[in-house]
């Protein structure tokens, strides 16, 4: 009960509600505009947080990571545009529903979906949180190694038909994370003689070239777009009855979205697919998915804004983020020097509460928000996307030159976001490198601490967390092996006659 009390004296405070408002209706409003999406907002936002409290700072970030989505079923609806990633599946029912004239349906549908599977996501977390407290203190540095190299194997394997591209970007940023004076030994590493890489490769400078430059370059470089919706007319709150209604397919799609939520690597996409498919497998109406199918949009919503809440607990529990934006986050713990994992439940519990009611507060803020304000949006989603390229580029630069007053930053950020241009025009993933330098990060620091420990190498999983984690290793290797030799064997030639087709082929 102290905890709570705590928790709610935490959210009351007058600086912590007004990031809570700024995070919630500007992640709507970014969600609404094709082309930024929230990796971009939260990278350009970082360095401005540095300089706040953690909780300030910290309830800003998660405000725009869970209201984004809100905002990006707008467009995915309305024009079939979607406003982030993960509001794909949405335009498969939602626009068809636009274009039979039930646009305010579909988007109210979009609205509760997604207010349900938030909701139902932190409330999971906070019944975890019991667990993840006695849990927590059982691991130590070699658990938590193995924990880490789980979470970038996974994120590699998400990857599919990518792999081997995802697995040289992820050793790519395990190698960045190595640039610089060793803490340990006091050697340079990797600096070839130049002073300025002696501190290291930032990774707020690399997220920021990632993604808000790289982005920036992608929509200075593409034709000028204006999209146009029309404005909605009807009951946004009608869709929260007919919610009710689909009940069962918005709890197992908000129960996906928890699951894999907890799960390095998968997140959103894997989650929406799943209840995606669910959904229709066990419809009355099947073959009415991708034409306007309500529980369709439902499964999509729900299980996306489920993922937020549910990525704060390997976050919050080992200091593990399963994607970039819980990564972003975990660098504004470590300026506060708040270290996320098993002390954090014992020493700063108020902190965790106060994230918790943080987190059920921009939900509620976000929905009263979109009930009232979906037209003043769409005009919001006519922004040229020009504009919005020059408006990146220059907070881009802006919070670069601002983290330690260097242009070198600006000019090693620049270099990034030409690199995450090709990778967005090749169509390869950018999250592993990220996640390699924070995660390749915690590896070498923790199998560093681990090493005095040991006598043999079977010494790293003699604890029964340590065996459980290495167990799921060679489980998850052993899966995607097995995988690699159906998918050899289905498309190999099965006679002389074959063969002989393919090598003319």
């Amino acid at each position: 009960m102290e905890n709570l009390i705590a928790g709610l004296e935490m959210l009351a405070r007058w600086d912590v509600m007004l990031a809570l408002l700024v995070g919630s209706i500007g992640g709507v409003v970014i969600g609404a505009i094709p082309g930024v999406g929230p990796a971009v907002a939260i990278a350009i936002l970082l360095p401005a947080t540095f300089s706040l409290d953690p909780i300030v700072g910290l309830t800003m970030l998660l405000g725009i990571y869970g209201s984004s989505m809100y905002g990006g079923a707008i467009p995915a609806v309305l024009i079939n545009t979607p406003g982030t990633a993960v509001n794909a599946l949405t335009s498969y029912d939602g626009y068809p529903m636009t274009e039979r004239g039930e646009a305010h349906r579909a988007v109210s549908l979009a609205y509760s979906a997604s207010f349900w599977g938030g909701i139902f996501g932190i409330l999971c977390l906070i019944l975890l949180s019991p667990v993840l407290a006695l849990i927590a203190p059982m691991f130590g540095s070699r658990e938590i190694f193995l924990a880490a190299f789980l979470g970038i194997l996974l994120v590699i394997l998400a990857h599919r038909g990518q792999i081997f591209a995802a697995g040289l970007l992820a050793m790519f940023g395990i190698f960045l994370q190595t640039v610089g004076l060793d803490a340990v030994t006091y050697t340079q590493r990797y600096t070839f003689g130049y002073s300025f890489l002696s501190s290291g490769v930032n990774l707020i400078v690399v997220v920021l070239g990632l993604f808000a430059l790289s982005q920036a370059f992608f929509l200075l470089t593409a034709p000028d777009n204006s999209p146009d919706a029309k404005p909605v007319t009807g009951r946004m709150g009608a869709g929260i009855k007919e919610l009710l209604r689909h009940k069962r397919v918005a709890t197992v799609a908000s129960g996906f979205g928890v699951i894999l939520g907890m799960i390095p690597g998968t997140g959103e996409f894997t989650a929406q697919f799943m209840s995606y498919t669910y959904a229709q497998k066990t419809s009355k109406n099947p073959d009415q998915f991708g034409k306007g199918s309500p529980e369709g949009l439902i499964a999509s919503e729900a299980a996306n804004n489920a993922v937020p809440a549910a990525a704060m607990i390997p976050l919050l529990a080992l200091g593990i983020p399963g994607e970039a934006l819980t990564a972003m986050m975990l660098s504004v713990f470590y300026v506060h020097n708040v270290i996320p994992g098993p002390q954090l439940f014992q020493n700063n519990i108020d902190l965790v509460y106060g994230l918790y009611f943080a987190l059920i507060a921009l939900n509620v803020i976000v929905m009263v928000f979109l009930l009232f304000s979906t037209n003043l949006l769409t005009r919001v989603i006519r922004v040229p996307t020009r504009f919005l390229g020059v408006m990146i580029l220059l907070l881009s630069f802006v919070g670069v030159y601002s983290l330690r007053n260097s242009l070198t930053d600006c000019m090693i950020a620049s270099a990034f976001g030409v690199l995450g241009l090709i990778l967005k025009r090749l169509n390869l993933p950018i999250v592993p490198i990220i996640l390699g330098m924070v995660l390749g990060g915690i590896m070498e620091v923790k199998l560093r601490s681990a090493l005095p420990r040991l006598k043999t190498p079977l010494d790293m999983i003699d604890r029964p967390i340590a065996a459980i984690l290495f167990a799921l290793i060679v489980l998850v290797v052993a899966l995607h092996l097995r995988t690699l030799v159906r998918e050899w064997r289905a498309h190999r030639p099965t006679d002389d006659h074959d063969l002989h087709d393919s090598q003319m082929r």
